[in-house]
């Protein structure tokens, strides 16, 4: 948002408004004054929580109204005095200020082209008109990370991901909703597809590490056109959705190494029902204890190699050979048997997948 704007709106009232008037940001320092002495004059009694009073508030005899942010004001306008008129004249100028601040976000500001471009909130055949219109380059290389904050506390993840990726004319760090933040990327078409997997790893480090926030991010695939971000970010959001499901201790979840959970996430509850009871007509996979399913992971883990596995669980070869039989009598899967292994590890996503919707 240009403070020139907010100035020259300022300058126009003043004349209307017979009383020293003007706007402050968020962090306390005054962007337009009537009196214009008073710009970039920091207003030390006015703090953050100010900003977040849904109505006027009053501070050092003058009358103040936060405006223009979701989900916290940007800015406040200030009147001086304190009496009804100051109210009705601050009022007055936030609602104003506010609608002036809408009309140059949707005409001007990138940031909101981008949101609104990944939240399919503008029609494809106004995007590369936008784009042309904000001269931004849009047949460049993209992907699209979202970052879902999982344990919150007062630090501003937002703002510590803009600061992580200052450069506003090619990476933009926009806020879905409380807890997800969208960060579409400009990368270089060549780049490897483990450079931007550390890349999100550095993201869950750095908020875990420095700032005690923890978080997950879903990574959807590369794109070439801005008209395909909206398709990377729903490949973003669907990989922690399945990240949930099936990689729970998983951080950085990206769209192209899903595999089949990607495939059984699509598939009807009904279908997947039908499934479990085809495979599982000698007996049910409920019927397997804890130990007997620790066992199978571990085997699945190993490659069907009996001789490690019984290594890695510290337990005689022929103890996980009986366990193995167990398994075998009970469903009628022989787990030692390359196809039958797949359909139980098929059958147990597929499992997971229905007790997680």
């Amino acid at each position: 948002m240009s403070n020139k704007l907010f100035q020259g709106i300022i300058h126009q009232m003043r004349e209307t408004i017979d009383r020293q008037i003007g706007v402050v940001d968020d962090s306390s320092v005054i962007i337009a004054s009537s009196e214009l002495a008073r710009v970039g004059e920091v207003i030390e009694n006015v703090g953050a929580e100010d900003f977040l009073v849904p109505d006027i508030f009053q501070v050092d005899d003058f009358t103040y109204k936060a405006f223009g942010g979701k989900p916290k004001n940007e800015y406040a306008v200030f009147v001086a005095g304190v009496d009804p008129e100051a109210q009705k004249y601050a009022k007055i100028l936030a609602v104003s200020l506010n609608s002036v601040k809408q009309y140059y976000d949707e005409k001007y500001d990138r940031g909101n082209f981008i949101k609104n471009v990944i939240l399919d909130n503008i029609l494809p055949g106004d995007i590369y008109l936008k784009s042309h219109e904000l001269h931004f380059d849009s047949d460049v290389s993209r992907v699209c990370m979202l970052i879902k904050i999982t344990d919150r506390n007062d630090i501003s993840a937002y703002d510590v991901l803009q600061n992580l990726f200052p450069d506003k004319n090619k990476d933009f760090i926009v806020n879905i909703n409380e807890t997800d933040i969208a960060l579409v990327k400009e990368i270089k078409a060549s780049i490897d597809e483990k450079d931007i997997n550390k890349l999100a790893s550095s993201i869950v480090d750095t908020l875990s590490s420095e700032f005690y926030t923890h978080s997950v991010v879903g990574i959807g695939t590369v794109v070439s056109s801005v008209k395909e971000l909206a398709r990377s970010f729903k490949e973003a959001q669907v990989a922690l959705e399945v990240g949930n499901v099936f990689d729970t201790e998983k951080a950085v979840v990206n769209y192209n190494n899903l595999g089949i959970a990607r495939l059984i996430y699509q598939l009807p509850t009904t279908v997947c029902e039908m499934f479990l009871r085809e495979v599982f007509k000698k007996g049910s996979i409920d019927s397997l204890d804890r130990e007997t399913l620790f066992t199978i992971q571990r085997f699945f883990e190993n490659n069907l190699n009996v001789s490690e596995t019984s290594r890695k669980l510290f337990v005689h070869r022929n103890t996980l050979v009986y366990r193995l039989e167990k398994i075998k009598k009970i469903t009628g899967l022989d787990l030692r048997e390359f196809e039958d292994a797949i359909v139980f590890k098929v059958a147990l996503m597929v499992k997971r997948y229905l007790e997680n919707i």
